[in-house]
């Protein structure tokens, strides 16, 4: 029943991501670069940025602490207890780093001065971020009942909907850069409202002004998966924010299209975990381990598919897309391959942070994430100034490089399970030489018959491959069912 929830459930994420995506392909490639100067592109991918950087501090973990501990409880009282914590946590945290920015507010300006454009928006990344960490306490608390594609929608659908919404108003001249922007909080602020009431309408809170009898337990874990969440959002936003300190603001936008492109690769990662992580979470806490490994392989094997057909849609098409895009917004192959290739191995984790976040072990792999964290700054600040846009993308590729690799070590090493077989590397070969043939191919057609005809070329080899090799049995099910259909 897990494993069927999980897929089922995946599938349906994926979908709506990927039309999320798709609306946020047209804000970021087309809309934003047409319609606002490069100055005022990159204040606001800076300022949702740094809004993402912010947030964790304000949940604190408390999303994954949810997940954690409520299946865990036999008694109805001490789970109200938990989600009234829950409830009420991230407000408290709000409230005091609220009070210490008011009261330091002259000192965060002056940090802003070589930038004078992000000053009059301070308080924007606040509001934001605290949407944001509530839109993810709320979005936990339907995983509850595992209910993750309602969620899954307004997280990666609505938002980008309505920024689209607000681009045609700023087009119109219905919008200037301040309007938007505060209209782009509200949206935050909506969503997260959204989400508050199919949470509550799933699972009803009754307020109970006493601590679980395990709150210690409570308070230890949030504290260090407070962390070890943070590292993750640090590693895939710092190099936007610290390239914000070495070149001119507009730049930022010219990356920012580079990584928006590589995220769609991580696409199905992202939506594997949102039902992933509540199933791992009930193996461990049922010490189901046989159930947990099947599920770990299997998921790094459909994910590697997956996202590896969309690395060589991309790689593939990588010189038409840029001849699409407004002037001005080019980067160099190799930051992009550097920036690919994270998103394609985040993949190959399969359900691993799901397995982390839910285990024994996870002190490990904060402690490890912190360290990582301090290289990522270390290596950005080194590479930036010299290699500019190239070293943050290569600072990025180390540390996540680091970072996943130590992950699978740590699953293995305390659980004795891993994702990988001799096919992993049949599948990477596979993935690498399509991509690389399908790069240096030019076709002397117009742009959009090119990645028409570029793209079927590597629909097809890449199916035939991945099915004759047979490198997935649920794969090759579907595509037996689909030719007797067909027949």
């Amino acid at each position: 029943m897990g494993k069927n929830i999980v897929f089922s459930q995946s599938i349906t994420n994926m979908l709506t991501t990927y039309i999320g995506f798709a609306f946020g392909a047209v804000n970021t490639l087309f809309f934003y670069p047409s319609f606002f100067s490069q100055e005022n592109y990159g204040l606001v991918s800076y300022l949702l940025s740094a809004a993402t950087l912010v947030w964790p501090f304000m949940g604190f973990g408390i999303q994954n602490t949810l997940i954690k501990f409520y299946s865990g409880y036999t008694s109805k009282i001490e789970q109200e207890k938990l989600l009234s914590l829950a409830l009420f946590f991230p407000l408290f945290i709000a409230l005091v780093s609220g009070s210490v920015g008011l009261l330091i507010f002259d000192k965060i300006t002056s940090y802003y001065q070589t930038n004078a454009l992000v000053q009059p928006y301070i308080w924007s990344m606040y509001f934001i971020a605290l949407a944001i960490a509530y839109f993810e306490l709320f979005f936990a608390w339907s995983k509850l009942k595992l209910k993750s594609v309602f969620g899954n929608f307004m997280k990666e659908v609505f938002h980008r909907v309505s920024i689209s919404v607000l681009l045609f108003l700023v087009y119109k001249n219905h919008l200037d850069i301040t309007s938007f922007i505060w209209c782009m909080v509200g949206v935050y602020v909506f969503r997260m409202l959204v989400i508050m009431a199919y949470a509550f309408w799933l699972i009803p809170p009754r307020i109970r002004f006493s601590l679980p009898e395990n709150f210690k337990s409570i308070l230890n874990y949030s504290a260090l998966i407070f962390i070890a969440g943070s590292v993750a959002t640090v590693l895939l936003e710092l190099d936007k924010v610290m390239l914000e300190r070495f070149i001119p603001i507009e730049l930022i936008s010219v990356y920012a299209i580079g990584v928006y492109i590589a995220s769609v690769i991580a696409v199905p990662a992202r939506a594997l975990h949102q039902i992933a992580n509540p199933v791992s979470a009930k193996l461990l806490n049922t010490n189901k381990l046989e159930e947990l490994s099947v599920l770990y392989k299997k998921s790094s094997t459909n994910l590697l598919i997956i996202s590896g057909l969309i690395f060589c849609l991309i790689i593939g098409n990588t010189t038409e897309l840029y001849q699409i895009i407004p002037e001005n917004y080019d980067l160099g192959i190799w930051i992009l391959l550097l920036l690919y290739v994270i998103k394609l191995y985040e993949n190959m984790l399969g359900n691993a942070n799901a397995i982390i976040f839910n285990a024994d072990f996870y002190r490990w792999v904060l402690f490890i994430g912190v360290l990582v964290v301090l290289f990522a700054v270390l290596f950005n600040w080194v590479f930036i100034p010299k290699l500019g846009m190239l070293g943050a993308a290569l600072a990025s590729f180390i540390a996540f490089g680091i970072y996943n690799s130590l992950k699978l070590f740590i699953i293995q090493k305390k659980l004795h399970i891993q994702p990988f077989s001799l096919k992993t590397l049949l599948q990477l070969a596979v993935i690498f030489t399509i991509s690389y043939l399908s790069y240096t191919i030019d076709l002397t057609v117009s742009v959009w018959i090119g990645i028409a005809i570029k793209s079927a070329g590597i629909v097809l080899i890449y199916t035939f491959l991945t099915y004759m090799f047979k490198f997935s049995e649920e794969l090759n099910t579907f595509i037996k069912k689909l030719l007797f259909f067909v027949k």
